[in-house]
């Protein structure tokens, strides 16, 4: 795949770039070594006070920003605003946590006496150069929220970034280093998906962290299991998005609608499939079908658009297939389902009812405005749907009933429930999920730690 932005609302290629050979890359890794030995050893208050800085040039830059993400991957003009407001307010809770987060843990004297020590605590302490493999569909974001942890806690970042967002990986280079940070503390590799396996094999590479497909995930985290390097992986999702009669119907369609095409449907988190009580299918379908098919699609340029392009020609393709064998397999589309003619990668959302295990898309990740509806008898066969899948991200429940909530806490197999609402990040909280959906935790205190060295630290008497 070249390195390039190609429009994906009229196909249009806007700019190239040649991938690094590996001088480039050589110089690039060893700066990376060479900044952390310093870097490691500037305090809280100084990696903070740069990371505020490049919270406040994002902030200027965020109109620009903001079309830079639209022409390169399609999503609407609003969201790309929002996604570059979402990073600078991700910067400045890190710089104003970090320092409480990695503090040394000191045990009570009287737990380690009969180990000897008069004093023992536990250090957190950077790893060293982490290499961050990030996909496309929310550019900015899913690198922020890998490098303003990993920044504070020590650490520098090397960033292979999607092919087809290589202005955004540029920026993000000289935001840092505009900010202030040195040149080798975050670098951008402009290199292809065939050269990451021999940066990753590296020494002087210490982690990694990986956004993406559940292929890549793989790859990456079968060099790094040999090379013996801690990973963390975010991969797909297929998120469940559970009514149950006590819900408020019409304000879950509402939300489920946004929850369904987000990004223009193309997020690990966004709701995709929609199980709801018997009870209340009805009148569910009804209104969410209502809403996606009033959604305007169009020129995500226009403040207007509800819904862009997706970000590109194969991947239309492989939400149209997943599609037509769902309706060949006794699928009925309530709206959308066909590709509308015309320049650009566009797919209208669309609404699937009557979905059976055997179709493909009960068990792949749909990626693109396109929802499945279920039908469930009660709450235990809605449990039973919601992890009918390889998938364990995320998850959404509506329900007054907290005997309900709880049973839905207690067993879907998910890294997060979120009851009467639609799933979202938040520094504040940790973010992954389970099964195939990956491991470890990004954002948090639990996020700013995965790249860290915990240290035991004894004194004896």
């Amino acid at each position: 795949m070249p390195i390039a932005t190609v429009n994906p609302a009229n196909g249009e290629t806007l700019k190239t770039y040649q991938a690094m050979g590996e001088e480039e890359i050589e110089r690039r890794l060893q700066l990376a070594e060479a900044t952390f030995r310093t870097y490691r050893t500037t305090s809280f208050d100084e990696r903070a006070r740069l990371l505020r800085h490049a919270a406040d040039l994002l902030d200027e830059d965020r109109d620009d920003v903001a079309r830079m993400l639209t022409a390169e991957m399609g999503k609407p003009l609003a969201q790309a605003r929002a996604e570059a407001a979402k990073c600078a307010k991700a910067m400045r809770w890190y710089a104003d946590h970090a320092a409480e987060l990695l503090a040394d843990e000191e045990p009570d004297a009287a737990d380690v006496k009969d180990s000897g020590a008069s004093r023992a605590l536990v250090r957190y302490r950077p790893l060293g150069p982490v290499l961050a493999v990030m996909p496309w569909n929310f550019p900015l974001w899913q690198v922020v929220r890998f490098a303003a942890p990993a920044l504070m806690a020590g650490n520098v970042g090397l960033l292979k970034h999607a092919s087809n967002v290589p202005q955004t990986a540029l920026y993000l280079e000289d935001l840092f280093h505009r900010a202030g940070f040195t040149e080798g503390t975050f670098q951008t590799l402009l290199i292809g998906s065939a050269a990451v396996d021999d940066v990753l094999r590296d020494e002087r590479v210490r982690a990694a962290t990986l956004t993406g497909s559940e292929p890549a995930g793989r790859a990456v985290a079968s060099t790094a299991g040999e090379m013996i390097k801690k990973t963390v992986l975010e991969l797909g999702g297929s998120d469940p998005f559970v009514v149950m009669p006590s819900a408020d119907v019409e304000r879950a369609a509402e939300v489920a609608v946004t929850a369904r095409v987000q990004n223009n449907g193309q997020s690990c988190i966004a709701a995709k499939r929609f199980i709801v009580h018997a009870d209340v299918y009805d009148a569910f379908a009804e209104r969410f079908t209502a809403g996606m098919r009033a959604l305007t699609v169009g020129d995500p340029m226009d403040d207007g658009t509800d819904v862009g392009p997706l970000a590109s020609e194969q991947g239309r393709a492989d939400l149209e297939e997943l599609v037509d064998d769902a309706v060949r397999s006794g699928a009925t589309a309530l709206c959308g389902g066909e590709r509308p003619d015309g320049p650009g990668w566009f797919y209208p959302p669309t609404v699937l009812a009557g979905i059976t295990r055997e179709m493909r898309i009960h068990r792949e990740e749909a990626f693109g405005p396109v929802a499945t509806l279920y039908r469930a008898a009660d709450l235990d066969e809605a449990v039973l749907i919601a992890n009918d899948s390889p998938f364990g991200l995320s998850s959404n429940v509506w329900t007054r009933d907290e005997d309900e909530v709880d049973r839905f806490v207690r067993d879907l197999e998910a890294g997060g429930v979120f009851v009467n609402g639609m799933t979202a990040s938040h520094p504040a909280l940790p973010f992954g999920g389970v099964k195939r959906s990956g491991y470890g935790r990004e954002l948090s205190g639990h996020g700013i730690r995965e790249f860290c060295n915990i240290t035991t630290v004894w004194h004896g008497a």
